[in-house]
């Protein structure tokens, strides 16, 4: 049986530590906010998708529910 191991720094952590490390150097003058924004951007993305796909699912059952009338 052959085994796969996945390791390593993924490209959100690798863009986060290179931003910290830039903020702390003084080589950007960005706010903290957009320094950690590769920690939080993806989770935002999947909470607006999330949210777009569950409003087009009520309003087909709504829908739905108006033709069948």
């Amino acid at each position: 049986m052959k085994s796969t191991a996945s390791g390593g720094i993924g490209l959100c952590s690798l863009l986060t530590v290179l931003f910290v490390g830039l903020k702390l150097c003084n080589q950007i003058d960005w706010s903290w906010w957009w320094v950690l924004s590769p920690l939080w951007i993806p989770w935002a993305i999947i909470f607006v998708v999330t949210g777009v796909f569950g409003v087009i699912v009520v309003a087909l059952k709504v829908l739905e529910k108006i033709c069948a009338k």
